[in-house]
């Protein structure tokens, strides 16, 4: 069998995926038969006849993205990447499906399996990561050429996809940009679980798409020339494409097609033989005929000869571009960085001065955007508050490719999933800004980031109740506690200008975990007056201030409450008890130090105190149940922000009298 000229050959093809896909969901007795058993066509089209890909080499900077957003047909891409040879996608993975160690889990999980270009399962993630990946792929294209970076992503979604609100935000902000090379093929087969679709949702999709700028385009998502033909006008389009392929859920299977029963069941064993009889498949169970074998085969190499060919323009370009483009897209970090970042902390500490660390954060991107190029910054439509655009940046547009920030709106969920799909593309470091309180919008993408150990940086501004007026709607006293449950994400609270400037270094040095640094919307004095030749935030924690003498009491507190604490310790030693102060600017690093250097830092005083105008949760890391915290145990108000701290005691004073009373209990 040769490469499908007609009809009759992409059906025997679709049927092997099919086939797998329903054997492996049958072998585990779980699993979602329904998607691959519907998409099958439409995946055969795309993977044998439209995306461009080297099976041999997943990792080929300028190939086709496919994402499958409906990710809990996962059976449906590792069917394929079964077919055409992907490394390690043996037939016993196929088996294997959802068992411990499987290169085959139950949602398909970024570096985890070659050929998964992100990890989807929560519905509408792909389908905005993807906005994401297009964004990268145009600004790339703008920075080194189209000879190197020229490349489609092609997303598979579902109708819960488009349901999720997440979906209308990434929508609407790439037809806004006119993101032409990303096409989104819906697999629009009105069933959800409950049942019909239209138990919960009569949207016209088509108009909805059409009204945020998209092309759009109806199909048979059976007929495979129907499906080629509008790729083909998807190719040709100025604006992003959405094709609804209308489906049958669970096709061929004689009970269960059509129905929410085929969505999230294995079909059964009297099903299954049944589904492969309607679908002329007659093969054994995991097996698959030579000729429809060595067809898949030769299409995963379909694009070997584009992929050399790219590789020699690559090889004949200018050896600084070919230098510059091989190391943004390995994701090292140029040696410039920590000249320009010292050369900032020097300035700090010749030149102290009082500033929000929001301003401190714009100063020290000043100096990381300088030498920087992969970076791309923006803001969910809070710019003159969170301070992320530099003076060098200009916008990205549908119109200005080359633009380092993006105006994402006020559409913080798409922007924290599009920064994502930005930093799994490769080639670019995506930082945006909003609200430390609106992180609960990003939350799922945060998460995501975090899971999959992709490198993007969040500015969270406003990050307490030093808000202020806006009162506690604005004020995030528990969003710290929060983030800092999630694992693999380090949240950052710097104190000054010195911080900061550590707390991007080490965000930026990290190019498996997402980062958040925290800022105040208020002034505070700068605390850190020494030089040092280490990045002492990346320890986590580290004494900025020692005692005098012998320590009776250690202070810990992050952020504008290094201040306080520092305050707090001269007005602790003046009654004669010895006192030093520790800045933890993020927990995650100080957790990862040896154990050595951790009681090192927490100490021996028999007094602790932790001040953050926060809550609690996770200080008793440091200060024990027994021990003293200085913040808050429930929301903020309405008032200037000097006047919230007196009110809920958050005061050099009120952390002297907690200090004093403790320490002549314990005489």
């Amino acid at each position: 069998m040769t490469q499908p000229t007609s009809s009759a050959d992409y059906k025997l093809m679709a049927s092997a995926v099919r086939a797998l896909a329903i054997d492996g969901v049958e072998a585990a007795k779980s699993g979602h038969p329904g998607l691959p058993l519907g998409a099958a066509d439409i995946a055969t089209v795309l993977f044998t006849s439209f995306l461009r890909y080297d099976a041999s080499n997943p990792s080929w900077p300028d190939r086709d993205r496919f994402i499958l957003s409906a990710g809990h047909g996962s059976m449906l891409v590792y069917a394929l990447l079964h077919l055409l040879d992907f490394p390690g996608m043996s037939m016993e993975e196929i088996r294997r499906f959802r068992q411990k160690g499987s290169k085959t889990p139950g949602h398909p999980e970024f570096g985890h399996t070659a050929g998964i270009e992100m990890t989807t399962g929560p519905l509408g993630q792909g389908l905005a990561s993807a906005v994401g990946m297009a964004i990268a792929e145009t600004s790339l294209a703008a920075r080194f050429g189209s000879d190197l970076v020229d490349h489609r992503t092609v997303v598979l979604c579902s109708d819960g996809d488009l349901m999720e609100g997440i979906s209308q935000e990434a929508i609407a902000l790439a037809g806004h940009l006119r993101l032409n090379k990303l096409i989104v093929l819906w697999d629009d087969n009105n069933i959800s679980i409950d049942g019909p679709l239209s138990l919960s949702d009569s949207t016209d999709q088509l108009a909805r798409f059409a009204a945020s700028n998209w092309a759009t385009d109806r199909v048979d998502g059976h007929d495979p020339n129907a499906i080629l033909a509008a790729l083909e006008r998807a190719r040709a389009s100025e604006r992003p494409t959405l094709i609804a392929c209308r489906t049958i859920i669970g096709y061929g299977a004689p009970k269960k097609a059509g129905t929410s029963k085929a969505h999230g069941e294995p079909l059964g064993a009297d099903e299954l033989t049944a589904t492969k009889a309607a679908l002329g498949w007659t093969a054994e169970s995991f097996t698959v005929p030579d000729d429809v074998r060595a067809a898949w085969r030769e299409a995963g190499k379909r694009a070997a000869a584009t992929h050399v060919a790219w590789q020699a323009r690559l090889a004949a370009t200018d050896e600084a571009t070919r230098n510059e483009f091989i190391r943004s897209i390995a994701g090292t970090l140029p040696a410039g960085l920590s000249v320009a970042l010292d050369a900032v902390k020097a300035s700090a500490l010749a030149n102290p001065q009082s500033v929000a660390t929001r301003k401190a954060s714009e100063i020290v991107l000043e100096a990381i955007n300088a030498v920087l190029p992969e970076t791309i910054g923006g803001s969910a439509d809070l710019s003159p508050s969170n301070l992320t655009r530099t003076k060098t940046l200009t916008p990205y547009s549908a119109t200005g490719r080359a633009g380092r920030y993006i105006h994402f709106g006020i559409r913080e969920h798409a922007m924290a999933a599009a920064m994502n799909g930005m930093a799994l593309h490769g080639g670019i470091i995506p930082y945006a800004g909003t609200f430390l309180v609106f992180a609960d919008y990003c939350r799922p993408s945060l998460r995501l980031a975090a899971l999959m150990g992709v490198r993007v940086v969040h500015v969270m501004t406003h990050d307490s109740i030093g808000v202020g007026e806006d009162g506690p709607t604005h004020q995030p006293v528990e969003h710290l506690a929060a983030l800092r449950a999630i694992p693999n994400l380090l949240v950052f609270r710097p104190c000054d200008t010195v911080e900061a400037a550590e707390a991007w270094l080490s965000a930026l040095s990290h190019q498996h975990a997402p980062s958040i640094i925290a800022l105040s919307r208020q002034a505070v004095p700068q605390s850190r007056s020494k030089s040092s030749a280490d990045n002492q935030v990346s320890r986590g924690a580290y004494e900025i201030s020692p005692s005098s003498k012998p320590a009776a009491v250690t202070l810990f507190a992050s952020g504008t409450e290094v201040s306080l604490a520092l305050a707090a310790q001269k007005m602790i030693e003046a009654e004669g008890y010895g006192a030093r102060v520790v800045s933890v600017p993020c927990f995650e690093l100080f957790e990862a130090q040896d154990a050595t250097y951790r009681r090192t830092v927490i100490g021996e005083a028999g007094v602790r105190i932790a001040i953050e105008a926060a809550i609690r949760q996770g200080w008793d890391r440091f200060i024990g149940e027994a021990g003293i915290f200085v913040g808050m145990s429930g929301f903020g108000m309405s008032a200037p922000y000097a006047e919230i701290y007196d009110h809920f005691a958050i005061t050099p004073t009120a952390v002297t009298a907690k200090a004093l009373d403790a320490l002549r209990r314990n005489d």
